[in-house]
Parts: structure tokens; C-alpha cells; sequence
């Protein structure tokens, strides 16, 4: 989520007094930041991940299930061993509350090294790490910790557990349908933005996410709003018909996702990296799709991107280019979490093909404290937006020293890449942080995804590989990676050839002649040619995974375990294996109880959350998700297997692997 910082939150009003202090004060902070560390260098590679657990308490004797709002207390508990630790002890996992009171995120103690051996310790990692919430829960009366991307039923009457009504007449999010005491209120920050951000835009957000048309789907879709409270009307004004309808900041944030985030050897690095995996995201959203339906309606996108982009879009509609600018400074073109919208390498400048909107006054304070074009233009952009969470305690500080105003902006721009600047007056370097992917619902899947993008980072900077292709395409990439069955049915803007190729030439044409040289650099194609490679084409991401490795002196354990990790990203790539979102559907689609009316029912979402709490502890064989394969959490790796795999795959590599 961000930011967590302690202390008194100030109201709207209060708060947007203060913007221009906090946007002033914060670009200082990063101008000292970046002067003191710039030329930090030598930094290993560490990297972690966070995974969100929603906590689930089923009635099996009427079976139906509901988010349980226990996290709060589930927290506090988890972190006592953080808290009372000593500098030197080891914790092997570290807790923090999230925007919803059924939330817990879990990361590792430590970071993870440059190790190759390190993969094999993360699925244990992930396996201990939802163990420790499982212990606070009670099984006996069906509590459950569920790594869930969204919760079928979220918004639905009695969806939480206890029974809590909205109160469309009051509270942060004035919302038809999410309660109040759904918001975690362990800490302030979570109502507050709730509050600010429905406020500072001037009314509720609104999210209208398409329906998937079934054959018994009314059509046109329209909900009559007024049986929940809508009594002036706003909401239905703000509904689309044929889309589902969700009006509360909850319904985003209280999504969950799986992240990565890596260290760099110095400030050069990590924008090169965090350039290099932007054209990944909707690559890696696609992959992991896992949250097809929405308030229990089945919805006609697989991913939660969009919910969460509109779910906390506090653009005003002068903003948003409804009126014109008066009270505003800026058009902004979307919401605070979305995509990025520039590169920041100067590789990736000349494919910023998108006109960017920053404060410029802030970037002429940047370009004169010796910050370059492509970093001052980023910071900039990032601060046309206001603070929307403030405390009292933390208004005048010492801008040499602190950097909260920086961090405030910063964190409340939720974006697929976050480029992470160190902490002050820590050991920790230049970090890049990985967003997009959705969570899955084993621990092996979430280790198979984690595992993939460290990969890709190392395949990357040994080969010097070229990912690049122009930001609008990125764009579009993402919008595609979100619709139904994208991984089978949709074609990716992706480049052509990633060897890193000079373009002197090509800036040396003109500038319709420069556009079209850029644009012969990339072309559409599938998540299975992206992932596995194109005959004579495409060497394929896996592919050079694999001759990566086999340049590596890698053990046979920790080589077995990447080749299962592998091989189930290839089949998800290829539709041998399914989506989490593709298996939901499947299981709701083939539900006795379902009437083909997209309508997800208190029994069905029992059934099949109880199916994925089945799969989650292994108690499930489920082929059409997971296939057949053994795991380091479940032991049925053995040494022989580990040695086959590892002569067979020794040979595989240097036969298959298309060479950069």
C-alpha cells in the first residue's frame, strides 16, 4: 500500500492547504536524496516479495463464505517477534496491515541474495509465511488465510463476517455496498484516503467494469440501485448499463496481488531495469490473470488492474477534462494508479512517445539541482498529483534529512513499475518494484511467478537485452492483457529483436522517418510465442531463462526447481495449463446452480472457494490449473527425479535456447 506513517490525519481541507507545502518540500527532499546517493555503487543484487492473504471464515452448514475482519488483530500478533526483535535476530517473515480488515501481506525476513540457491528456499518462505496466519485462525469453525485476487462476492449483502451494512449516508466511502468496518482502522491511513480521495474529487468513485454476456444475462444489464440506498440518484447516473457497477475505494484496494522488488548495483542500473521490465508487465498481468468476477457478477475481463485504477481516481472533472480548467492546473489522463508513462533510461527515450504532463516548475527546480531531463521529467509528473494522506506530526521537517513529503507523493502513485529511491541513512541501494502480477492460489504458483521475473532480471542485464518498444504501445498492451482469456486470445505489441542494436542511424533521420524506424523495431504477437519463443522468430523468454542457466553452475536441487517453475509458466503461456481466471470461470460455467445468467450465487462462490481452499493445502489435485507437479513444499521431489531432470534439461538448453 505504501507509506504508513504514524500520527494525527488531517481532513481535505486541511490537506489540500498544505499541498503546495508537501509538493515543495518533497521535490527538495528528493534533489538531497539524489545528490548524496547518485554515485552509490556496488550494490548486490537482494530482492523479495510481497503476497496479500485475505482471511476467509466458511459456514459449512449453510454453506456460504465471507471475508473475515480478523486481519487487525491477526497483525498485531504477527508482528510482537518484529517489534521485541534485537538488531541482529533473524525473523523469518515480516507483517504490515493493508487498506481492507480481512488483508494481512506477508514478505520475507530478509531479503533474498544473488544466489541461485536462494529460489529454493522461496516457496518454503511463502508455505511458513501462510502458516503463521493459518495458527491465529481457527480451522475448526472454517477460518482460512486464501490468496485470493478478489473475493467473488465483495460488496454483496452479509459479504463480510460479522454481518456489517453499508451506510451510503455516511462514512469515508459513502458506498451503496462496502461496509465501514471492512476498512482496516488499525491505522489511519486507510479512511483517511478513503475519505480524501472520495472528496477531493467531489464525489464517489465509480468503477464500471463490463459484464460477460451470458445466454441468460439480461441485455441490457441494469441494476436498480435505489433497494441499496441510492436515493438522489448519483449512482445510477454514474452506472453504465452491461457493466457491473462498484462505487467504494474498497473494492480496489481491497484486492490482492503478488510483488516483486529487486536491488540494483547503483541508480544507472535500476533505471535501466525498471525500463526493461515495463513491456513485461501486461506480458506478466495476462499471465497470472486470477479475478474474473466482481460484486457476484461474472465479469468480461480476467484482471483487477482497472478496478483499482478507477477505485481510487480522485481526479476532479476538471482533471479528468469535463470542464474547463479553473480550480485545477493540469489535465490528467489517468487515474494515480495506472500504468507508467515514460522510460527512464536514455535507451528508452526516444520511445517516450506520449506527451507527459509534469509541474514545470518543479522540473526546473530538479534540472538546476543537476537532476537529468528523463529523472526530473518522471519526479515532476509524479507531482501533479496532491498528497491525499497528512498527518499533523509530519508537516515541517528537515528536508537534508527526511524525505516524508517525497515518500507521501511518491507511495500514492500506484504504478506497474515504482522506481525506489534508498532510504535515507540506510543500507539499502537504488530498488526497482515489479507490480502488475496477480496473486495465485498455491505457493508454488506465487514462487513460479516470483521465480520468472528475478530470472528475467538476471537474463537481462547478463545478455544486455533490449526490451523497449514505445510507451503507447505498453498502454495498449494493458488494456489487452485485462479481456477475457487474453493469454489465448489476444496478440501483444512485443519487440522483434532484443539484441541491443545501435540507432545512431535512425536519429539521424527524420523525424517521420525516425517514427517509422522505431515502429519496424516490434510486432504483435502471443503470450505463448513471448513466453516460448517463435520457430525462427522470437527466441522466447524461457528460452533465454534457460541459456542463462545453462551458463551458470547450478545445483542439481535448485535447477529442478526452476524447471518446474518453468514449465508451469510455459503451459499457462501455451493453454496447456489454465489461468487462475480460466479455471474460476470453467468451475462457475459448470456449476449445477448456475443459471448462465453471469450471476455468481452465495452457493456457488461456497463451492468454489472451498475448491480453492482444497487446491491451496494440496488436499485437491487439480490438473486443468497446476497439472502434475511436484513441489518443494510437499516433498515429492526426490534426488533421482532432481538428476533426470537435470541431464535431460542440461541437454534440452543447449540444443533449444536461441542465442541473443
Amino acid at each position: 500500500m505504501g507509506l504508513l506513517t504514524e500520527g494525527s490525519p488531517l481532513s481535505w481541507a486541511e490537506t489540500e492547504s498544505k499541498a503546495e507545502h508537501v509538493r515543495k518540500h518533497g521535490i527538495q527532499q528528493f534533489i538531497h536524496l539524489y545528490n548524496k546517493l547518485k554515485d552509490r555503487q556496488n550494490d548486490y543484487l537482494k530482492w523479495g516479495d510481497e503476497v496479500e492473504y485475505s482471511l476467509v471464515k466458511f459456514d459449512h452448514e449453510n454453506r456460504t463464505a465471507h471475508l473475515l475482519l480478523e486481519a487487525p488483530r491477526c497483525i498485531e500478533t504477527l508482528q510482537i517477534d518484529e517489534l521485541n526483535a534485537k538488531q541482529d535476530t533473524k525473523l523469518e517473515a515480516l507483517w504490515r496491515p493493508e487498506y481492507a480488515s480481512y488483508m494481512v501481506e506477508g514478505t520475507p525476513g530478509e531479503p533474498y541474495g544473488a544466489l541461485t540457491a536462494c529460489f529454493n528456499v522461496v516457496e518454503s518462505s511463502m508455505k511458513s509465511r501462510r502458516e503463521a496466519v493459518s495458527r491465529l485462525l481457527d480451522s475448526e469453525t472454517g477460518e482460512i488465510a486464501l490468496s485470493l485476487t478478489a473475493f467473488p462476492r465483495i460488496g454483496c449483502v452479509n459479504f463480510t463476517y460479522p454481518h456489517c451494512r453499508a451506510t451510503p449516508q455516511s462514512g469515508p466511502s459513502r458506498s451503496l455496498f462496502f461496509p465501514t468496518e471492512a476498512i482496516n482502522m488499525s491505522h489511519p491511513r486507510f479512511q483517511t484516503l478513503t475519505r480524501n480521495i472520495r472528496e477531493r474529487r467531489g464525489k464517489k468513485v465509480a468503477i464500471n467494469i463490463p459484464i460477460f454476456k451470458d445466454k441468460n444475462t439480461p441485455s441490457p444489464f441494469v441494476e436498480d440501485l435505489s433497494v441499496y440506498g441510492d436515493t438522489d440518484g448519483s449512482s445510477a447516473s454514474a452506472a453504465k448499463p452491461d457493466h457491473i457497477y462498484m462505487d467504494a475505494m474498497g473494492f480496489g484496494m481491497g484486492c490482492s496481488c503478488l510483488q516483486m522488488t529487486f536491488q540494483a548495483c547503483n541508480i544507472n542500473e535500476a533505471r535501466f531495469l525498471y525500463d526493461q521490465l515495463t513491456p513485461l508487465c501486461p506480458i506478466l498481468l495476462a499471465l497470472s490473470a486470477a479475478s474474473p468476477v466482481y460484486r457476484g457478477y461474472l465479469a468480461d475481463v480476467d484482471c483487477r488492474w482497472n478496478v483499482i485504477a478507477s477505485s481510487v481516481d480522485d481526479r476532479t472533472d476538471e482533471e479528468y477534462g469535463l470542464k474547463p480548467l479553473k480550480q485545477n492546473r493540469f489535465r490528467i489522463t489517468k487515474s494515480r494508479y495506472d500504468s507508467i508513462d515514460s522510460y527512464l533510461s536514455p535507451c528508452g527515450d526516444r520511445y517516450n512517445d506520449v506527451e507527459l504532463t509534469y509541474n514545470i516548475d518543479y522540473y526546473n527546480d530538479l534540472r538546476s539541482a543537476g537532476v537529468d531531463h528523463l529523472l526530473a521529467q518522471h519526479v515532476a509528473h509524479l507531482f501533479i498529483r496532491d498528497p491525499i494522506s497528512l498527518f499533523s506530526e509530519k508537516l515541517n521537517l528537515n528536508d537534508e534529512i527526511d524525505t516524508d513529503h517525497f515518500e507521501n507523493i511518491q507511495s500514492t502513485n500506484w504504478q506497474t513499475m515504482r522506481f525506489k529511491p534508498p532510504p535515507p541513512d540506510s543500507p539499502i541501494g537504488w530498488r526497482v518494484e515489479f507490480r502488475p502480477t496477480e496473486v495465485q492460489l498455491t505457493d508454488f504458483e506465487n514462487a513460479a511467478y516470483a521465480t520468472f521475473i528475478v530470472l528475467l532480471t538476471r537474463v537481462i542485464l547478463s545478455f544486455n537485452l533490449n526490451f523497449l518498444i514505445p510507451i503507447s504501445k505498453v498502454e495498449e498492451n494493458m488494456q489487452k492483457a485485462q479481456r477475457r482469456d487474453a493469454v489465448k486470445q489476444e496478440r501483444f505489441y512485443f519487440r522483434k529483436d532484443v539484441q541491443f542494436k545501435s540507432m545512431r542511424n535512425c536519429d539521424l533521420l527524420s523525424n517521420e522517418e525516425k517514427i517509422k524506424c522505431i515502429h519496424s523495431t516490434y510486432r504483435e504477437m502471443s503470450i505463448n510465442e513471448i513466453i516460448n519463443g517463435q520457430e525462427n522468430g522470437f527466441p522466447g523468454l524461457i528460452p533465454l531463462i534457460r541459456r542463462y542457466l545453462n551458463d551458470l553452475e547450478v545445483d542439481v536441487d535448485t535447477l529442478c526447481t526452476i524447471l518446474q517453475y518453468l514449465k508451469l509458466i510455459s503451459q499457462r503461456a501455451s493453454g496447456e495449463l489454465m489461468t487462475t481466471a480460466g479455471w474460476i470461470r470453467d468451475f462457475i460455467g459448470n456449476h449445477p446452480e448456475y443459471k448462465h445468467d453471469s450471476t455468481v450465487s452465495d452457493r456457488v462462490q461456497y463451492d468454489l472457494l472451498t475448491c480453492c481452499a482444497k487446491v491451496t493445502e494440496g488436499r485437491l489435485v487439480c490438473p486443468k490449473l497446476l497439472g502434475k507437479f511436484a513441489t518443494k513444499t510437499n516433498g515429492e521431489v526426490s534426488q533421482a527425479v532432481a538428476k533426470a531432470e537435470h541431464t535431460i534439461n542440461n541437454k534440452s538448453i543447449t540444443a533449444d535456447a536461441t542465442r541473443p
